[in-house]
């Protein structure tokens, strides 16, 4: 079972050769991969923890990210003692949850492994985020000791309740499956049905094992687990032949018909089949902004991100002003929708998602495979590029950023020029909650150019451990990271893992001193924040061990200079470039955007 949900439909996930990541011979790495005899076992005999690692390895996770704590001490030695696996240290469970989310992007799933409540509460944040985005991500918690079960003794770590539940019933809200292991009888079981199921849903579980059972062997573990294999979902085939001729009739009559993909292509990992209707139909496509980068920018019919008011230029009037358009794989909240500002109908509308496909106001097909779904409707849809044709016709191309005299202070609009420019295939972008979401929005991804951020959740300062966890999984990109000052001071401290992993990351850290997203909602003294000496901390940070460069820079003459040793000399640096911007200098498309939001959050309650 294919389980990659990377960019279209996935990258191949690496080899288990152990080329993933950093080296484990490199200086204060945190990422180890012993020899097996770490763990005692006798011959023939395999232990939990063992059989643990070795499925996680089978099913591509070769990074495990993690933070020590009592619980999870002994389950750490056995995920060590894995050849093909790695443990990354991470300074906080916030981070390695991010991390795991970001590895989950660029690898197709994503492991971490904290200890008991205290650990287990402090990423809670995180696999929510990673449940919001649909992603696999196993996190694993070291539990009580199996005989402390229902035995009234109250333990550290805890709320001083004997009730040890309390972990648990947290995480049920927010994973897809739970299981906590306290004896060897059904721990094999357990185990695998959790990751089975995280693979299946493409969401996170929880998994919490017993601090006194990752040692212990039984006979239901083997040395060699067996294959791994999960049988793929396949449509009911009279619900797909319903679905698609219906979908055939209603698209055929329309005369400027187009395409929108949204962000549960990655979950349908149905991007090709996207891209394959493009092709068959001649339709106009655009991208919702949370789909960015799981299909090609490159193809001649892309129009841009359709964003309601904030959309690209000239792609909200063909989408808003076509009499059909078929989402597939949307998303539409409040942010998505612009405070609910869509000029869309329901009636014009064909949604399809990952398993259900509703035309116009009904009817609706269920058990229905959004990519069999999509591949079949382009085996008889008509060809029809009158939207594309019209797109053309009213297409100007974009202004460029006014030139900047000399010494001038950086205007963000040119930093994000300059972004541009470095971009190819062996790139990928990171783009964290705030202006940074609009202002990567708008750059043209190359082909074969990676693009993650996290839209449905927003949470801040998720970029810093996302950033760590895909750079850990895509070892063939480099990537660009853009954060603002205010989400790196949630969870910068993750800066030192990137070093000791030997990452050559590019952070573009944007100083304009506040949450500037939060100030075009509703500002007020809250939204400032104490500004630090961001390339003073990193080289603090740094403290001379690992690859490290940083740069301050306040015009585009230090920017340019910035870039070039950034991908020259120290190409092979983690490299850190400070951006001092005005407080007010944000993009169009947020000041648009802020005051939608903040209508749609301030409307009066309704009469009762």
């Amino acid at each position: 079972m294919e389980t990659h949900i990377g960019s279209v439909d996935g990258p191949a996930a690496a080899e288990d050769n152990g080329a993933v990541g950093c080296p484990a011979s490199a200086v204060g790495c945190p990422m180890t991969s012993a020899s097996p005899a770490a763990v005692p076992m006798s011959a023939g005999e395999a232990s939990l923890g063992r059989h643990l690692a070795r499925r996680l390895v089978q099913v591509g996770v070769s990074d495990v990210f993690a933070v020590p704590g009592d619980f999870n001490l002994t389950l750490l030695d056995h995920l060590i003692a894995e050849p093909g696996l790695r443990l990354v240290g991470c300074c906080n469970e916030l981070n390695a949850g991010y991390a795991a989310d970001g590895y989950a992007r660029a690898r197709g799933v994503g492991a971490c492994a904290v200890t008991f409540t205290v650990g287990g509460l402090s990423v809670l944040n995180a696999i929510a985020g990673a449940y919001s985005e649909n992603l696999p991500v196993i996190c694993i918690a070291g539990g009580p000791n199996s005989n402390d079960y229902g035995t009234n003794r109250i333990l550290h770590h805890t709320i001083g309740l004997p009730d040890f539940s309390q972990e648990l019933r947290c995480f049920q809200t927010v994973t897809c499956h739970q299981a906590v292991v306290t004896n060897l009888e059904d721990a094999h079981e357990q185990i695998d049905t959790a990751i089975a199921t995280a693979l299946r849903e493409s969401k996170p579980v929880y998994l919490s094992i017993s601090c006194n059972l990752p040692g212990l062997p039984h006979p239901t573990f083997s040395r060699d687990p067996v294959p791994f294999f999960l049988s793929p979902r396949l449509s009911n085939k009279m619900g797909l032949e319903a679905a698609v001729e219906a979908t055939v009739e209603f698209l055929n009559k329309a005369v400027k018909p187009v395409l929108v993909g949204g962000p549960k292509l990655r979950v349908a990992k149905a991007g090709k089949a996207f891209v394959d209707l493009v092709d068959a139909s001649g339709y106009a496509y655009a991208v919702m902004p949370s789909a960015k980068g799981l299909v090609p920018e490159t193809h001649p019919h892309f129009i841009g991100t359709y964003w309601g008011a904030v959309s690209t230029a000239f792609c909200a009037e063909i989408v808003e002003s076509a009499d059909a358009y078929l989402f597939a794989g949307p998303i539409f909240n409040d942010y998505s929708s612009v405070g609910y500002s869509f000029l869309l109908k329901k009636d014009k509308a064909i949604i399809v998602q990952p398993e259900r496909v509703i035309v116009g106001n009904g009817p609706a097909f269920g058990c229905v495979m959004m990519k069999e779904f999509l591949s079949e409707l382009a085996k008889r849809v008509n060809k029809n590029s009158t939207a594309y044709e019209n797109y053309k016709r009213i297409f100007v191309p974009e202004g460029q950023p006014l030139e900047s005299g000399p010494n001038e202070p950086l205007r963000v609009n040119v930093l994000f020029k300059h972004i541009q420019k470095m971009l190819n295939s062996d790139s990928a972008v990171i783009a964290e909650t705030g202006d940074s979401w609009f202002n990567c929005q708008k750059l043209k991804l190359p082909e074969g150019c990676g693009y993650e951020f996290q839209m449905q959740y927003g949470s801040i300062g998720w970029s810093v451990g996302a950033l760590l966890g895909y750079a850990q999984g895509a070892t063939d990109k480099r990537v660009i990271a853009c954060i603002g000052d205010g989400s790196f001071q949630v969870t910068a401290q993750d800066v030192s893992t990137m070093l000791r992993c030997e990452q050559n990351s590019i952070i573009f850290l944007v100083n304009n001193g506040g949450y500037t997203i939060e100030v075009e909602i509703h500002d007020g003294p809250y939204n400032v924040i104490k500004n630090w000496n961001y390339t003073g901390l990193v080289d603090a940070i740094h403290n001379g061990e690992g690859k490290c460069w940083t740069a301050k820079v306040k015009c585009e003459e230090e920017l340019t200079a910035a870039i070039g040793t950034a991908l020259g000399e120290k190409k092979d640096c983690l490299c850190f470039i400070e951006v001092i911007a005005h407080k007010d200098d944000t993009s169009k498309e947020l000041l648009e955007w802020g005051s939608r939001v903040s209508a749609a959050n301030s409307r009066p309650p309704n009469p009762q």
